[in-house]
């Protein structure tokens, strides 16, 4: 039986993942812990196989930016360092798409990094600390997943779909959208934890999504219609030049499919089936139609 501790005990993803293993009772037992005070400090790690990184700081007033480094990124190279010394084994890092510094574009193998923002910056500047002490017997896992979405979960895809719901009539954007359904996500951390994988990895599901498809299939299953034109494409073509939110929004932002192929893992993740879910259904499990 592997033994994993989760820190962050009111992370969406942690959570999600401690319940997606739950169904395993006999291969995994997981703990998760609060690192918002030192506690931690004077927990014993030596009985974990991984540790499980996910708490971290999204949001802070502006003028109290030193926060972002101080949790993100001393205080994951402080959890690594105590995590290697104590003999675990393998070290999971939840980073973010946002260390590229820009809202569209293709990400290949070749793109450098250029976060932008403090929070970007400071989870950019935490993976180097982990790199650096990336060993044999000590695993670190980088993960930068795109956006991640289920029932319950913030962020862009709420969204979306309260845009599904309330209006009447959507623009018809050709564009793609690299996301990940929480389960395919929990299923591909699992598959890490069961191969003892390190790497900088880009967990994806298997299909870019196109925003307007997206917007359509969630009024369908919410038992409304909405209606796409291109009328306003004119207008979001110069909006994309301007606004971060329409480039959010409507602008491409994918990796490439085959990114996984070079992330320096053992193994090709290519080849290991994690979307337990597809892209359909994990739409009607989120809106809550199961």
């Amino acid at each position: 039986m592997k033994k994993i501790l989760i820190t962050g005990i009111n992370s969406y993803i942690g959570t999600s993942f401690q319940k997606w293993v739950s169904q395993y009772p006999d291969k995994y037992s997981v703990d998760a812990i609060s690192v918002r005070d030192d506690r931690w400090r004077e927990r014993s790690f030596i009985d974990y196989d991984v540790i499980f990184h996910t708490a971290a700081i999204v949001h802070v007033k502006e003028n109290d930016t030193d926060k972002y480094y101080k949790v993100n990124r001393d205080l994951t190279g402080e959890l690594a360092k105590k995590a290697k010394k104590e003999g675990v084994k393998q070290f999971i890092f939840l980073s973010t798409m946002g260390v590229y510094g820009t809202e569209t574009g293709y990400i290949t193998t070749d793109t450098i990094p250029a976060p932008k923002t403090p929070y970007a910056q400071s989870k950019y500047e935490a993976e180097q600390l982990l790199l650096e002490i990336n060993s044999t017997d000590f695993h670190v896992a980088i993960l930068r997943p795109p956006i991640v979405y289920g029932k319950g979960c913030p962020g862009n895809y709420s969204r979306l779909a309260n845009m599904a719901i309330k209006l009447p009539i959507f623009p018809e954007i050709e564009n793609k959208r690299s996301m990940i359904y929480i389960d395919n996500l929990s299923e591909f951390i699992r598959l890490l934890i069961e191969n003892r994988i390190g790497g900088i990895l880009f967990p994806q599901n298997n299909d870019y999504v196109n925003t307007s498809e997206l917007v359509r299939l969630i009024a369908k299953v919410q038992g409304k219609e909405i209606k796409t034109t291109k009328v306003f494409n004119w207008a979001i073509a110069i909006g994309l030049k301007l606004s971060g939110t329409l480039r959010k929004v409507f602008g491409t932002f994918v990796y490439d499919i085959g990114i996984l192929e070079c992330s320096g893992t053992k193994i090709n993740m290519e080849k290991i089936n994690y979307e337990v879910v597809s892209f359909e259904e994990s739409i009607i499990r989120t809106e809550g139609r199961e």
